[in-house]
């Protein structure tokens, strides 16, 4: 009697571990073309080194271009039920538990085939960035000329300069310079 209530004391504490399954959970995804070609792209569960993560199966939740979508992820692997009619640019999003996953992609479509480009972040910020200091610059380059030209102005006017003595001028400096 003893043994048959020590088995049952040892099944009923090991069985609930030996049931516990293994948290799904994806840390990372890459979106490329659906196989089939369908005009629909597959989004699929990767690992670090983006290695296929086939053990993901079920349903998870992302946001593409700010709309909620549930999609049913098979060996690591969901195609959202809208297909691609042109070139776009497209912003996915899944939320874990513990993290965030966003990505940004131009998806370029040909009559053949859907080409997703990833656009990093990095770059969105960097665009921007390099215009502001190129017009600042050009600015500066623009008020130099402006002064330049003023200077200019006063001296064909008063002291008899004209453009193309300046010019030929720089021409032979460069020449002499080259040569």
């Amino acid at each position: 009697m003893t043994r048959l209530r020590f088995l049952l004391y040892f099944i009923t504490w090991t069985f609930p571990i030996l049931t516990w399954g293994q948290y799904q959970r994806i840390e990372n995804f890459i979106v490329k073309e659906n196989l089939t070609a369908n005009g629909k792209i597959a989004i699929i569960a990767v690992d670090s080194a983006e290695n296929v993560n086939e053990n993901i199966n079920g349903t998870f939740k992302f946001s593409i271009n700010s709309f909620e979508q549930s999609l049913a992820f098979h060996d690591g692997v969901a195609v959202p039920a809208h297909p691609i009619n042109g070139s776009t640019f497209a912003f996915f999003k899944h939320k874990n538990q513990q993290t965030s996953i966003s990505k940004f992609y131009f998806l370029y479509k040909t009559d053949k085939e859907i080409t997703p480009i990833k656009i990093s972040g990095l770059l969105l910020l960097l665009i921007p960035a390099v215009l502001l200091l190129v017009a600042y610059m050009f600015k500066r380059f623009l008020m130099t000329f402006v002064v330049l030209a003023l200077i200019y102005a006063y001296f064909a006017y008063s002291k008899g300069l004209s453009l193309a003595q300046l010019l030929e001028s720089a021409f032979h400096t460069l020449k002499n310079f080259i040569g």
